[in-house]
C-alpha cells in the first residue's frame, strides 16, 4: 500500500464505501447466474433510462474489453478505426484492436486528445481503393488521455459528420462521469453523439465493473455472444451490476467525479505560480498535465507517486479521483513548492 495519497491514477483509488454497500446488500442469498438475475436487469434498465437509449446496456469488466466489445459490434470484417494517435485503444492496449478484430487503427493528429471532423475526413479519400482497409468506424474518448473534454457541440459536429458519411461512431467513456461533470450534462446529452459507448465505473468508485451502451436496437443482437466469445460474461452478474446500482443511486457517480475534477483544478490552480512549472493542457476532467523540470521530478518521487507522461518533455501526469481530498492536495503542493525552492 502506498503511504500518502497516490497522484499517479485513478485506478489507485479504492472503492467508494456505497458501492462497497450495494455489493454487501447483493450478497443475500441464491441468484440466477450470467446476468438474468433481477438486480443486473433492474439497474440495465435504469442505465438505458439515463443514457436515453432504444437499445441495451451490457456489462463488462474493465475499460478495455468495453472498447473491445464495443468496436466489434460496429465493424465489418474489411473496416478500420479512426481514432487521435493518443486513443487509449493505440497506444495502451497492448494491440488487442488489431489482435483480437483483426481491424487497423487509422490514427489522426490530435494535440489535445480531441479528434475533428476535418481529421477525420483526411482519411476518407481511400475509400473505394480494395488495397486498403475502409474506414468503417470513428472512436471517440471523452474525456479524452490529456483530460480535455468535447463540448457537445463538437461532439455532434462529429456526430453529424460520421452519419453524413456512413461512419459509425463509438465513444470510449472511462472517465465519462468526469466530462459530464465539467460540461454539466446529462448521459444522455453525450450518448445521443454515439452509436454505442462505454460508461467507466472503475475510475470513479467501483470494482473492475464498466458498462456498454448500445443505442440502437438494430445493433444489439450479437452483443450478447461477442461479450461471451470475448470472455467479459461474469458468472456472478449481480456483483457487477451491483456497483452501477450504487453509482446510479442519487447519480452519486456525478459527485463523485466533480469532487475529482474539483481536485484537479485545485491542484493546477496551486501549481501555476510556482517558478519553472506549466500546465501544458486545459485542466477540464480529473488530470493535470505539467511541465516541470527533471530535478523537481526526482525530488517528487521520493514521497509521491505519480506518472512522466513524456519523459523527452519532462512533462508529467497528475490524476485525481473521488477519494482526493484538500488536504492531499494541499500537501502535495507544499511539496511541490519545496522542491522549487531548493
Amino acid at each position: 500500500m502506498m503511504g500518502r495519497k497516490s497522484f499517479g491514477s485513478d485506478n489507485h483509488a479504492g472503492a467508494h464505501p456505497a458501492v462497497l454497500q450495494a455489493i454487501l446488500d447483493a450478497n443475500a442469498g441464491d441468484a440466477v447466474a450470467y446476468g438474468a438475475d433481477e438486480l443486473t436487469l433492474r439497474t440495465a434498465a435504469a442505465l438505458r433510462t439515463a443514457f436515453g437509449a432504444d437499445g441495451e446496456a451490457f456489462f463488462v469488466l474493465n475499460g478495455s474489453g468495453a472498447n473491445i466489445l464495443g468496436l466489434s459490434v460496429l465493424l465489418r470484417r474489411h473496416e478500420a478505426v479512426i481514432c487521435a494517435e493518443s486513443a487509449h485503444i493505440n497506444t495502451d492496449e497492448c494491440g488487442s484492436a488489431e489482435r483480437l478484430l483483426g481491424t487497423k487503427l487509422l490514427t489522426v493528429p490530435a494535440p489535445d486528445g480531441k479528434l475533428s471532423a476535418e481529421g477525420i475526413a483526411a482519411w476518407l479519400d481511400v475509400r473505394g481503393n480494395d488495397h486498403l482497409a475502409q474506414p468503417g468506424v470513428v472512436a471517440v474518448t471523452q474525456s479524452t488521455e490529456f483530460g480535455t473534454c468535447y463540448t457537445l457541440a463538437e461532439l455532434r459536429k462529429i456526430a453529424d459528420f460520421c452519419r453524413a458519411n456512413q461512419l459509425r461512431v463509438y465513444l470510449d467513456g472511462a472517465r465519462l462521469a468526469n466530462a459530464a461533470a465539467f460540461l454539466d450534462c446529462s448521459l444522455a446529452d453525450i450518448a445521443e453523439c454515439a452509436d454505442v459507448l462505454s460508461f467507466g465505473g472503475t475510475k470513479n468508485g467501483a470494482i473492475g465493473a464498466e458498462a456498454l451502451i448500445v443505442m440502437r436496437p438494430n445493433l444489439v443482437d450479437d452483443v450478447q455472444y461477442l461479450r461471451k466469445q470475448q470472455t467479459q460474461l461474469a458468472s456472478k452478474m449481480r456483483f457487477v451490476a451491483a456497483q452501477f446500482s450504487g453509482l446510479l443511486d442519487g447519480e452519486l457517480w456525478r459527485a463523485g467525479a466533480s469532487h475529482a475534477n474539483a481536485m484537479a483544478r485545485r491542484l493546477a490552480d496551486g501549481v501555476r505560480s510556482v517558478p519553472g512549472i506549466s500546465v501544458v493542457h486545459p485542466v477540464q476532467a480529473n488530470g493535470v498535465f505539467a511541465q516541470l523540470p527533471p530535478r523537481y521530478i526526482e525530488t517528487l518521487r521520493r514521497d509521491w507517486f505519480f506518472h512522466t507522461w513524456d519523459e523527452k518533455a519532462s512533462i508529467v501526469r497528475w490524476m485525481t479521483a473521488f477519494d482526493t481530498s484538500p488536504d492531499d492536495v494541499d500537501a502535495f503542493l507544499a511539496d511541490i513548492r519545496s522542491a522549487a525552492a531548493s
